[in-house]
């Protein structure tokens, strides 16, 4: 299966760092074994959008391919972009799943933000045991509202992440970044290369205590412009959700809608809507 998606063909870096991304067929298969709970670890992505009756037949898909309770508690589809056929996901809505709407944007250089962070340092997180806890720390302290995970359970999963991104800065693949506030981390992400001349991003986050000063908008550009010139890579991704104002932030630094993509999340405890 030939994957048309720059979100997906960018996902795919990290899946196969210390996971798998398998071609099935009709289906790409991602399963990341030593983090059974993130749910962009460990998903499908099929060819085509969903139909009519696809609903038994990829959730048996799911339990064969990636796996079921107790160790993934969860179920996630998503499709290849620009989709090819019309989407009919009334069935997967009914049975308790989300419809998750995100925008992929690239850029092929950024520009600076309209709104400097002054006071704040940005910089490259060094590898030691001490700065990447206080990552996962920052990191945690994001957790939005409704995720549907407890606190120890969003822990697990941070730290199960960052051990797969710290490895992957071990291996000379991406940087992490901070921007540090009077000595504080306040706000954190990474860039990887995915090859092809491709940059991504991930894992963007502002403590909710540092927001609305201009950090994410600053240290996106920081990081961009210091992966390009360290890394190379023509062109910078990130992923967005579409309806949260984020989007708005990396578009204030260059980046523009590449494409949308769609994916349907049943998340663990996740009730079917009785309608």
């Amino acid at each position: 299966m030939e994957l048309h998606s720059l979100g997906y063909r960018t996902d795919l870096i990290f899946a196969r760092f210390q996971g798998v991304a398998e071609d099935c067929g009709d289906v790409i298969r991602v399963v990341h074994p030593d983090n059974p709970s993130h749910y962009f670890g460990n998903f499908l992505i099929f060819a085509h959008p969903p139909r009519p009756g696809d609903l038994p037949v990829w959730e048996t898909r799911f339990a064969a391919l990636v796996g079921g309770p107790p160790q993934v508690r969860h179920r996630l589809f998503g499709w290849d972009v620009p989709a090819r056929g019309e989407v009919d996901d009334r069935a997967f809505l009914a049975a308790g799943y989300r419809r998750e709407d995100n925008v992929v944007m690239s850029v092929a250089r950024l520009r600076p933000p309209p709104r400097p962070a002054r006071g704040a340092e940005l910089r490259v997180i060094p590898d030691t045991d001490a700065a990447w806890a206080a990552v996962v720390e920052q990191q945690v302290a994001c957790q939005e509202e409704g995720t549907g995970e407890s606190a120890a359970a969003y822990r697990h999963f941070k730290e199960g992440q960052f051990r797969r991104y710290r490895a992957m800065v071990r291996a000379g693949l991406g940087f992490w970044y901070g921007a540090f506030v009077d000595g504080h981390l306040a706000a954190d992400l990474g860039v990887f290369t995915a090859g092809r001349g491709l940059l991504r991003f991930q894992s963007v986050g502002t403590h909710p205590a540092y927001r609305r000063r201009g950090l994410c908008g600053a240290l996106t550009h920081f990081a961009g412009t210091h992966a390009q010139d360290t890394l190379g890579g023509e062109r910078l991704v990130i992923v967005a959700d579409d309806h949260y104002f984020a989007k708005d932030i990396y578009a204030g630094v260059g980046f523009e809608v590449t494409e949308r993509q769609s994916l349907l999340l049943r998340r663990p405890g996740d009730p079917a809507d009785p309608a």
